[in-house]
């Protein structure tokens, strides 16, 4: 897998979703208050609350997007996806914690820039992900890895996380 490929990914698929087009609608709309309009100290707390969100967001989607090169060798993108099915890590809690990543960065960025404008792009992107991941994504990685997806399927949720990791029972098996 080249780096040329993981850089496209990027840039096509988050760089799009969580700059390129919150950047447009806050340009366009120009709906940007930090602070929500509250007075010192208060207005802090809004601007802290973002950055924690879009940090948490941020930690998530680069830890996923390591694993999909280490274990899963391939990208995060559908043109060239992961050869192996990735259980590990935060893939343990979760089917789609770097969604969960994504969905976090968009609503820290609503947050931070008090742009409701943001909303109206946050609200359909997770609409859409909530129709196309059941019904295309995860039907392709059925095709994909079969019997064992649908094992861990069956024990791991798709965006909220288990309390306790979920131990496959292939661990081990190197040849996954």
């Amino acid at each position: 897998m080249t780096i040329a490929k993981h850089l496209a990914a990027i840039v096509l698929l988050p760089g799009m979703v969580l700059i390129a087009i919150p950047g447009l609608i806050l340009c366009t709309t120009q709906a940007v208050s930090p602070g929500w309009g509250f007075r010192f100290p208060w207005a802090l707390v809004p601007i802290i609350v973002g950055v924690l969100f879009i940090g948490a967001g941020l930690w998530l989607m680069v830890h996923t997007v390591k694993l999909f090169v280490q274990r899963g060798h391939g990208t995060l993108a559908p043109w060239s996806p992961t050869q192996r099915l990735v259980v590990q890590g935060v893939y343990r809690y979760a089917r789609n914690p770097m969604m969960s990543g994504v969905y976090a960065v968009l609503l820290g960025e609503v947050i931070l820039f008090g742009a409701w404008p943001l909303v109206f792009w946050l609200v359909p992107f997770v609409l859409v992900n909530a129709i196309y991941i059941p019904l295309w994504e995860e039907r392709s990685l059925v095709r994909r890895f079969g019997s064992d997806y649908l094992e861990y399927k069956k024990h791991v949720p798709r965006w909220i996380p288990r309390l306790q990791p979920w131990t496959p029972p292939w661990e081990g098996d190197e040849d996954l």
